[in-house]
């Protein structure tokens, strides 16, 4: 079985649960950016958690099936139709041979997950099919998806009931606004001054529009002041410039202490600037599905409070699981 793509939709590519061990070599972890979303996917169409799948930024794809399928879409409200007729998001659902899949316009969110019973299935890279376009790694030809591309399915595990459904309470998507992103001090933090950290969290900041798999940008707060010091060494001049050190997934660097920059799935692995803190693991899904101009605020935590959020996000999890298998 094959999926043709008729239509590639804005950035469309194949992930799964990523391919972590060689961030020390300079890989990403790429991957899914809404963890719990691709997950979800999964389950509703019978697949292992980390079978691949497609994910669609803002727009999604036109997709002709070449065999019966059963499809999931999660995520973003990316509203799903079928020959034109629409269908639900976070439910199960058969598509016939030389049926076309299509996406209405995003309403709420900024990546929707399409999973097909089997997976997408591409050669293993490095232990993931995960795309990691910068380095034209993995996926489909190691890029975004193109017209004319056929993409193998695998074959189904095991056949599921048609309108499997995830209950609203389960599909951990952001609603308060603006969007609380909760966030640890990190190693630089005394780089900036006490008045420059208060200010980073009581501001109100706004995605910029340069939000990708590599890392979202922020503006509209107040521009950080540094503690006076002289560069190190091999540092620069620039008082955001530090001596190359690593960057932790979810790290946030504030080049020129203006706009700070949350790396995500495709980010490099380390660099010269500093990192104002780290935006907690369990709050990596919800960055994933900010749209532009989305105001967020950043909220201080500390390890008990970041372990405690890790703990209730794999319990979400499990009552996921629970309830689809």
């Amino acid at each position: 079985m094959a999926i043709k793509v008729l239509k590639p939709g804005l950035a469309t590519t194949v992930q799964d649960l990523g391919r972590p061990g060689y961030y020390h070599i300079g890989i990403p972890l790429s991957g899914g950016m809404d963890r719990h979303a691709l997950v979800a996917a999964n389950l509703l169409v019978g697949n292992e958690e980390g079978a691949a799948v497609l994910e669609a930024v803002f727009m999604g794809p036109e997709l002709e099936f070449t065999e019966d399928a059963t499809v999931a879409i999660t995520g973003a409200q990316l509203p799903p139709k079928l020959d034109g007729k629409p269908r639900e998001t976070w439910t199960s659902f058969k598509v016939k041979r030389g049926q076309v899949l299509s996406f209405d316009f995003l309403k709420q969110g900024a990546r929707g997950y399409i999973a097909v019973a089997g997976g997408i299935d591409v050669p293993v890279v490095l232990g993931s099919r995960s795309t990691y376009a910068l380095g034209a790694l993995g996926g489909f030809k190691g890029r975004k998806l193109e017209a004319g591309d056929e993409l193998p399915v695998g074959k189904a595990a095991a056949s599921v009931k048609d309108g499997r459904v995830v209950a609203s309470e389960l599909r951990g998507q952001p609603t308060a606004m603006p969007t609380e992103a909760r966030v640890m001090p990190g190693l630089y933090w005394h780089r900036i001054t006490e008045a420059a950290g208060d200010d980073f969290f009581a501001d109100t900041w706004k995605v910029a529009p340069e939000a990708d798999r590599i890392g979202y940008r922020f503006k509209g707060g107040k521009a950080l002041q540094f503690v006076p010091r002289e560069p190190p060494f091999g540092a620069g001049s620039d008082p955001s410039n530090i001596t190359d050190a690593c960057y932790p997934y979810g790290s946030i660097q504030v080049p020129g202490g203006t706009e700070p920059i949350v790396l995500h799935r495709d980010a490099v692995s380390g660099g010269g600037y500093f990192m104002v803190g780290t935006v907690i693991s369990a709050d990596m899904d919800l960055i994933g599905q900010l749209q532009p101009n989305t105001p967020v605020r950043f909220v201080k935590v500390g390890m008990d409070q970041a372990l405690a959020a890790r703990k209730s996000r794999a319990e979400l999890l499990g009552r996921l699981r629970n309830a689809l298998t």
